[in-house]
């Protein structure tokens, strides 16, 4: 038994190498290849952007439009025996047409490849073989090296690898041209870990009476009533315009504590210059600011003045942490 777990990690070993092999030649492709053309291609469609392949090709296709429909281009996947089959009213000449195939020749293709020819539909191809029938028709053909396959059978292994990273690589590129944002993402991505971390501030933040005030000629008993009664732990202190002059948390208190503190002023009490944040930052970097200055509660600025207060506890409920 030793010696075949040893022999199963040096073949996977193997395969992974090879791979990686594939993918440095694919790197190096790049700077040969009509990858800009196929970026402005993509980037100009007026509609969506379609993509279709036959088995493994089919499966990386599938991966291919999950990420470009997930980072802003419109996308979806089209199974080519479907579309031959009704499917193909799903394209419009608005489209765009990615076309993915090893060989060029995968017969389960030809009928898309005659409809985009047909109405001028734009078609892109990512194909091994540069001389087939998919490259020939394509209005631009990405043609990858032709790296071996990690196993003796030929089995899709290294061209299926370089199919997927050729794709992440040009949703990638497209992402970038459209100036898409991590706040377009979060939109996208509305449930789950990956959501709650593009939550937006404003979407967890206690706004209107829940959010602790006082003026800065306040006197500190009626500010600790203050603080008690909103329970963050914290208020914020404004002068006669709403303006955020400076904070008072428990810690201000122990600081401060003596026998004459509950008749002193806010202002002598609190400190200045407080970490604040806007409405519209994500909530993950209010997280990332809360454990960096170590602090438990962050007031929310507009135009200088409090709008409201974010405690940690709202995170958490949140899913951010």
């Amino acid at each position: 038994m030793p010696n075949i777990a040893h022999s199963d990690i040096a073949h996977c070993k193997e395969t992974i190498a090879t791979e990686i092999e594939g993918l440095q030649q694919l790197h190096n492709w790049m700077d040969t290849s009509k990858i800009s053309e196929a970026v402005e291609l993509m980037a100009s469609a007026k509609g969506r952007i379609i993509l279709s392949g036959m088995g493994k090709s089919g499966h990386i296709g599938n991966k291919i439009a999950a990420t470009l429909a997930s980072t802003g281009s419109p996308s979806f996947f089209v199974h080519p025996g479907e579309a031959s089959h009704g499917d193909m009213g799903m394209i419009t000449q608005d489209d765009v047409v990615i076309l993915l195939s090893n060989s060029g020749e995968t017969q389960e293709l030809k009928d898309i490849i005659q409809y985009a020819t047909r109405f001028s539909i734009t078609l892109i191809a990512i194909v091994r073989r540069k001389s087939s029938i998919l490259a020939d028709a394509a209005n631009v053909a990405l043609v990858l090296p032709n790296a071996p396959e990690a196993s003796d059978v030929n089995a899709p292994t290294t061209s299926t690898t370089m199919m997927l990273a050729l794709g992440d690589a040009l949703a990638v590129a497209l992402m970038k041209r459209k100036n898409f944002t991590p706040d377009d993402f979060g939109v996208l991505h509305p449930g789950g870990k990956l959501g709650a971390a593009f939550t937006q501030v404003k979407d967890l933040m206690h706004t209107d009476e829940e959010v602790p005030t006082v003026k800065e000629h306040t006197i500190m008993s009626d500010v600790l009533i203050e603080m008690t009664t909103k329970r963050f732990g914290c208020t914020s202190v404004i002068d006669q315009s709403g303006v955020l002059l400076g904070i008072i948390t428990d810690g201000d208190l122990r600081r401060h504590m003596d026998n004459s503190i509950t008749t002193r002023p806010a202002s002598e009490i609190m400190t200045k210059g407080p970490v604040t944040i806007t409405g519209n930052q994500l909530a993950s970097e209010a997280l990332a600011i809360m454990q960096q200055k170590k602090i438990t509660s962050l007031f929310i600025l507009e135009n200088d003045k409090p709008v409201g207060i974010l405690h940690i506890h709202d995170l958490l409920r949140a899913g951010v942490i």
